[in-house]
């Protein structure tokens, strides 16, 4: 396949056959600033994410402190915000106090029914994300723990006096660790989860956790695990809304759970509007209840796929533990991973009035950008949007309005371009993050942008198929590629499948 971004070349030889976009911006409205934890990720004790993932003490490959280097120097890349630890599904039979201090006790972890030998910790998890420099982000157990149990970690991690305070120092850290972000619970909506609760119990629950957290440190941000149902997150906001500076929603949208066969690249493609629905859905929760200007969104389990566990959810029958291996074949990796997660992105970005953090999930090994292996890592199809958006993009967004043409498989269909433009404070400075849906068809861009340069840089992300994947073998098969972009008559090529970020100076 060949391509190309008009450089010094004329583009009408595929004219013809090229999708029509046309972008407009408006740049006399006021931009708005985007919060940089929407490029977070998530950190669980499932399978290989800790232990054989960022975690590997004895490794060539890890520091004195058992932390792999080559994962540290790779998150640094993407500038990972914050990271939300330790669960998901984990967590909610969690007990913090077995994995602190010297005395570590093991434990039967029986959300995935294994053992955890409790080696790494808060203790760890917070020197790590120094380390990559993101915030530490921890969503504590409202399974099977108590309030009580809450609000003790808050005091392990923030304060220097009681009981848990002075135990931090006495393990050997003597400075508060000032843990901003905390979240009550994960998923308790849900059957599968142990300690779930109902719609009555959950927003009283959420409330007197709050009370009791933020009686140790009321600086902290408390988020509360919801849905996009009215049923469940109305009476959680009525009970508990004083309280909370965000709702956290989780998304996926490939299920494979119990089958590790991904969809076609279409039917993924074709999925790339539900996240920003499940966006507006709960903006108009919000709206509702009168918290749309105080509660913000945090989308803090996001991903296309699901992960791998056959068995979970169904107590009566056990889980296959080996099989949870299929989550790191890296051949399902694909374009159709990287543009759904550039179009996840957009939606967050065109709605940051509102989402303030999301988190993909994970960030290691599973489903997550980068693949940890005894010998080295492997950058996803995914790493690399994250690395894009994370250092390519302008700090505002401002609004765009696209008119596209469709890409349509049976009775649904998408635009075939989706995209956001960010400026500079000033708006001087333009990166516009084009994403075509499009499997064969490349796209002609005409943008109406006054007074902007007719070459510019373009970063783009391909790859010789919809297929194309990063492996040990063939690691740099799908990489960003940066060119000269001319722009003639206003309008730019955006290749087949890819995502293309353009930078622009007025």
């Amino acid at each position: 396949m060949l391509i190309f971004l008009c450089l010094g070349m004329s583009c009408n030889f595929y004219a013809q056959s090229a999708l029509k976009v046309e972008l407009s911006v408006d740049l006399s409205s006021e931009p708005l600033e985007y919060n940089q934890m929407i490029f977070g990720q998530f950190l669980e004790h499932f399978h290989r994410q800790i232990y054989g993932g960022i975690y590997e003490p004895g490794s060539k490959l890890s520091d004195e402190q058992g932390f792999r280097k080559d994962v540290i120097d790779a998150l640094r890349e993407l500038k990972v915000p914050v990271v939300r630890y330790p669960g998901g599904c984990f967590v909610s039979t969690y007990h913090w106090k077995k994995g602190v201090g010297k005395n570590r006790i093991p434990v039967y972890d029986k959300s995935w029914h294994v053992e955890d030998p409790n080696t790494f910790g808060t203790d760890e998890f917070i020197a790590w994300c120094r380390k990559i420099g993101a915030e530490p982000f921890i969503c504590t157990n409202a399974g099977t723990g108590t309030p009580e149990e809450m609000s003790d970690w808050v005091e392990y991690c923030n304060l220097n006096i009681g009981e848990y305070g002075r135990m931090r120092i006495a393990n050997g850290y003597p400075e508060p660790y000032n843990v901003k972000y905390w979240s009550i619970g994960n998923e308790n909506y849900g059957a599968w989860e142990l300690g779930a609760k109902t719609v009555d119990e959950w927003g009283y629950l959420v409330r007197e956790s709050a009370k009791l957290m933020l009686s140790v440190d009321q600086s902290i941000k408390l988020f509360a695990a919801a849905t996009t149902d009215e049923n469940w997150t109305v009476p959680l906001l009525e009970r508990a809304g004083p309280y909370l500076s965000y709702i956290s929603i989780h998304g996926y949208w490939d299920f494979m759970v119990e089958v590790n066969k991904p969809a076609d690249y279409l039917t993924c493609i074709l999925r790339t509007t539900y996240p920003e629905e499940q966006i507006q859905r709960t903006i108009e929760i919000l709206e509702k209840t009168g918290y749309d200007k105080r509660i913000k969104i945090a989308f803090d389990e996001w991903n296309l796929k699901n992960w791998h566990h056959p068995g979970h959810g169904r107590h009566l029958q056990g889980m296959d533990i080996k099989a949870r291996d299929g989550n790191d074949i890296n051949s399902l990796y694909t374009m159709a991973d990287a543009l759904f997660s550039a179009c996840f992105l957009n939606s967050c970005l065109r709605n940051s009035n509102y989402v303030e953090m999301a988190c993909m999930s994970p960030v290691v090994n599973t489903r997550g950008p980068l693949y940890v292996h005894p010998d080295g890592i492997v950058k996803r199809t995914t790493y690399h949007v994250m690395q894009m958006y994370a250092n390519e993009l302008q700090p505002y967004v401002l609004p765009v309005s696209i008119e596209s043409e469709l890409l349509t498989v049976k009775d649904r269909s998408v635009p075939a371009v989706d995209a956001v433009v960010t400026c500079s404070e000033d708006k001087k400075q333009l990166a516009l993050a084009l994403v075509n849906r499009d499997p064969q068809k490349e796209a002609e861009c005409s943008i109406s942008i006054a007074d902007i340069n007719n070459v510019a840089e373009a970063i783009v992300l391909s790859g010789d198929s919809t297929e194309a994947y990063n492996d040990i073998d063939n690691p740099n098969r799908v990489v960003p590629k940066t060119e000269k972009l001319r722009i003639k008559n206003g309008k730019i090529t955006i290749p087949a499948h890819s995502l293309l970020i353009v930078k622009l100076t007025r």
